[in-house]
């Protein structure tokens, strides 16, 4: 299961450099996880200061 952020993102950016895959990139007004790149590990789960990313 992909991870995903929600829009409670706040656009800090956190997550992106803490992914080690490079699944995240900035999107239209939120960050946003490539789920065929993202492997689960939930290395953004634990950087994001307001808790908008989930698990599918």
């Amino acid at each position: 299961m992909a991870h995903y952020i929600t829009d409670d993102c706040i656009s800090c950016g956190a997550c992106e450099s803490d992914c080690p895959t490079g699944a995240i990139s900035e999107g239209d007004g939120k960050f946003v996880i490539d789920a065929a790149a993202c492997t689960d590990c939930g290395a953004c789960v634990d950087s994001c200061p307001v808790d908008a990313i989930k698990v599918e």
